[in-house]
C-alpha cells in the first residue's frame, strides 16, 4: 500500500473515531442538560402547586419522587409511553393518587432507571415525595415475576400499595418479552406523634 492511500486511510480512521467520540460525547451532553431541566421543572411544580413541562414540546413532566434503599432519587415522569421513560420511571396516570385508595403504579426499564430494583428486598422502606411535598412511605410486602398476557390480578388492589413494575428478566439481551418484576409495598401509617411533628 503507497504512502498516500495509508495516510488516506488513517485519516478516515481518525475522523471516525472523532466521530464516534463526539458522538458519545453529544449522548452524555444531552442527558445532563435534560435532567437538569426535569429537575428544575420539578421544583417549580413544587413552587407554584402546578405541573410544568421541563422544555416546550415535551409530553410528559416530572409528578414524583421516589427513592429507596441504595439508589439515588428518581423523578417520576407522567405516563408510561416512550418519552416519559426515557428519562425516568412512569408513573402510570390509570392508577391512584398517592394518598388515595388503590394502588399507585410505576414502571420503568430494568437497564437504565430502575437497574437496582432487583436488590429491593422485603421489608424496605420506598418513599414517595409528591407534587405538594408530602412525603408518603411503603414498606415492601412482595415480590413476584409475573406474565403480562394473562396476570392482571397484581394491581387489583383496593387500599393503598405502591406497585414498582420492571421487565424481567434482569440480564438478557432480549428487549421486551411478557415476565414482569413486580415490587408491591404497603403503605405506613404514620403514628399520631409523625402526624403531629409533620404538621408543624
Amino acid at each position: 500500500m503507497s504512502k498516500r492511500k495509508t495516510f488516506y486511510l488513517e485519516l478516515i480512521i481518525l475522523v471516525f473515531a472523532v466521530g464516534l467520540f463526539a458522538n458519545g460525547s453529544w449522548i452524555h451532553i444531552k442527558a445532563n442538560l435534560a435532567y437538569s431541566l426535569i429537575d428544575s421543572a420539578w421544583n417549580k411544580s413544587q413552587q407554584e402547586q402546578n405541573n410544568h413541562k421541563p422544555w416546550p414540546w415535551a409530553d410528559t413532566w416530572p409528578v414524583a419522587k421516589l427513592s429507596f434503599a441504595e439508589s439515588e432519587n428518581l423523578l417520576v415522569m407522567s405516563g408510561t409511553h416512550g418519552e416519559a421513560l426515557a428519562f425516568g420511571p412512569g408513573y402510570d396516570t390509570s392508577s391512584s393518587v398517592p394518598g388515595e385508595a388503590g394502588p399507585v403504579i410505576i414502571a420503568g426499564h430494568r437497564d437504565t432507571h430502575f437497574k437496582q430494583i432487583r436488590n429491593i428486598q422485603n421489608g424496605d422502606i420506598i418513599s414517595l415525595e409528591d407534587q405538594h411535598k408530602k412525603i408518603h412511605q411503603y414498606q415492601v410486602s412482595e415480590l413476584t415475576v409475573v406474565d403480562s398476557r394473562v396476570s392482571k390480578e397484581i394491581t387489583a388492589r383496593d387500599d393503598e400499595h405502591l406497585i414498582l413494575i420492571t421487565c424481567y428478566p434482569f440480564f438478557t439481551l432480549n428487549a421486551g418479552g411478557p415476565l414482569r418484576y413486580v415490587v408491591v409495598a404497603n403503605k405506613v401509617i404514620p403514628t399520631k406523634q409523625e402526624n403531629i411533628q409533620y404538621s408543624l
